[in-house]
């Protein structure tokens, strides 16, 4: 099993940048895929971005290509999302998540408590 706890929300103006960390405890990081997900007010949570173990693979959101980059840090057990160009529409509530499957699945086992993300205009 694995814990995860995201960080690194906040406001900021279109256009703009921010880096969410998601810091996973346990001792079985290196055996996981990890996923962002997000979710707006009223709408359905979506996939974002995943990474597979090695860190060798990625898979984004087409919402998200070009302005978004996951990356991990197995001595630090922690994977990352780089956003930038943000836009008004990438406002939500960002989750981290965990899988044993590959990089390209969507089923995700253990989840965070989210980091909200807001983008003014």
């Amino acid at each position: 099993q694995v814990q995860l706890v995201e960080s690194g929300g906040g406001l900021v103006q279109a256009g703009g940048s921010l880096r969410l960390s998601c810091a996973a405890s346990g001792r079985t990081f290196s055996s996981y895929t990890m996923g962002w997900f997000r979710q707006a007010p009223g709408k359905e949570r979506e996939f974002v971005a995943a990474i597979s173990v090695s860190g060798s693979n990625t898979n984004y959101a087409d919402s998200v290509k070009g302005r978004f980059t996951i990356s991990r840090d197995g001595a630090k057990n922690t994977v990352y999302l780089q956003m930038n160009s943000l836009k008004p529409e990438d406002t939500a509530e960002y989750y981290c998540a965990a899988t044993r499957f590959a990089y390209t699945s969507r089923v995700y086992h253990y989840w965070g408590q989210g980091t909200q993300v807001t983008v003014s205009s």
